[in-house]
């Protein structure tokens, strides 16, 4: 029926120009055409939603966002930090869809305040010990590497705000190493930044997400396992305040899907 209101007034426009319909007239037949493509507009606007992701979760979500865009329709555009930072622009009122945390806690807490749905585990991850130095991947093991003499700068993440540099820290606790090696710590803010300090070479090795190391620029160094860190449970929800969240639910869903499923596995995700 409004497919066939609008090409009535096309015509009705188009007709009179050649008959000297009045300058007014003429106008107020191009506003109420756009007044009955507005919704059209907005409807092509909306296919759009807002992300918030911790900084960990960088590489499989670009590949999941790209399929789930190729089959959807529906953009999703990132925001990648630390998931501290991410907790407090969402309680500020920051305009994002849905939130992917690095741990369990924060999703919870926006729940709990009724600024977000519930809460669901869409991956495992794990924190490694990563280095670009050839000359360190013959150790036996992460407290060797730190144990080199020549080993003077290590990242992690900022332990209050970035739950994989928390994890490293427990590690390092439960070692008896987190005295001794505080001088020789850098700390980024986020675990992907602490990746890259060591990728570049900034450092000399660097706690990380497995994931980093499982990348391409991964693959150029090599890894250890921490063992003494805790398995990172990760939780997302759709906030509450979503403008989008119909498609926000379609995104959430696809997190969970098979197809999902094997991006996150390639990247050491359980």
């Amino acid at each position: 029926m409004k497919k066939r209101g609008i090409s009535l007034l096309l015509k009705y426009v188009i007709s009179n120009i050649y008959k000297g319909l009045s300058i007014m007239k003429l106008r107020m037949a191009a506003i109420a055409l756009c007044l009955l493509f507005a919704p059209a507009f907005q409807a092509s606007a909306a296919e759009k939603i807002l992300v918030a992701v911790a900084a960990n979760f960088i590489e499989p979500f670009k590949e999941i966002a790209g399929r789930f865009h190729a089959g959807s329709g529906i953009e999703v555009e990132p925001t990648f930090s630390s998931t501290g930072k991410l907790y407090a622009q969402i309680t500020q009122g920051a305009p994002y869809d849905a939130f992917l945390s690095a741990d369990e806690k924060r999703p919870r807490e926006l729940f709990g305040k009724g600024l977000a749905g519930k809460p669901f585990v869409y991956a495992t991850g794990e924190v490694v010990l990563w280095t670009s130095r050839k000359d360190l991947c013959g150790a036996a093991g992460w407290k060797e590497v730190l144990a080199r003499g020549d080993v003077k700068r290590v990242s992690i993440a900022n332990v209050e705000t970035a739950p994989y540099g928390t994890a490293a820290m427990d590690a390092l606790k439960k070692a008896g190493l987190w005295e001794g090696i505080q001088s020789r710590l850098v700390f980024p803010q986020d675990v992907a930044q602490s990746f890259q300090y060591a990728f570049t070479g900034s450092v000399d090795a660097g706690f990380c997400a497995l994931s980093a190391a499982l990348s391409s620029q991964g693959a150029t160094g090599c890894r250890f396992a921490v063992e003494g860190a805790p398995d990172i449970v990760q939780e997302a929800c759709v906030l509450s305040g979503s403008k989008h969240s119909q498609a926000a639910e379609k995104f959430a869903a696809f997190l969970l899907s098979p197809e999902a499923a094997g991006i996150k596995k390639k990247y050491g995700y359980k």
